[in-house]
């Protein structure tokens, strides 16, 4: 997923401030709800992603979801913990979870900015680029456990086939 634009070297003490020129280059939906949190929405080869950011000044910390499109029947919801936690064994950054709203998976990751000028652009985009990357590749994994019947090992193996080529 290399479709991000580089915006503006120049680091911001706000990184909200550099994701909105990313979001904007980009021609993503969002808005800019207050100088600590911002919704985005981008698309995907399976869903529209919804990203949300969070900016404490504080703590100089940003948290950061991404959450999948894709509802989740209460039923259901045992097995999605399961995929959830073998799919977090495959991951460096971040992780899954569950949002506690609608019961839908979501890719969480925070980053920590004491004592840095800001966030440079290249950070959040690959921020943005990884979170991105793993819900595409791990999305199929949630339709399999939710709606294909496959257990959470299977659905997870099937996820992690990297394919060669198109047919």
């Amino acid at each position: 997923m290399s479709g991000l634009h580089t915006v503006d070297r120049d680091r911001s003490a706000n990184p909200l401030d550099v994701l909105e020129q990313i979001v904007t280059a980009n021609e993503w939906h969002f808005d800019r709800r207050s100088d600590g949190e911002m919704a985005a929405e981008a698309p995907g080869k399976w869903c529209n992603y919804g990203m949300f950011f969070c900016w404490s000044q504080d703590i100089s910390a940003m948290h950061f979801t991404c959450a999948f499109d894709l509802k989740v029947p209460a039923a259901h919801r045992q097995k999605l913990y399961e995929l959830l936690a073998l799919a977090n064994d495959k991951l460096w950054i971040g992780h899954f979870g569950i949002d506690h709203d609608d019961g839908g998976p979501v890719f969480r990751h925070a980053v920590l900015l004491r004592g840095a000028r800001g966030a440079s652009a290249e950070s959040l985009e690959d921020m943005m680029d990884i979170a991105l990357t793993e819900c595409e590749r791990f999305y199929p994994a949630f339709q399999f456990v939710l709606w294909g019947g496959k257990s959470p090992e299977e659905a997870l193996q099937a996820a992690m086939l990297d394919c060669v080529g198109e047919a």
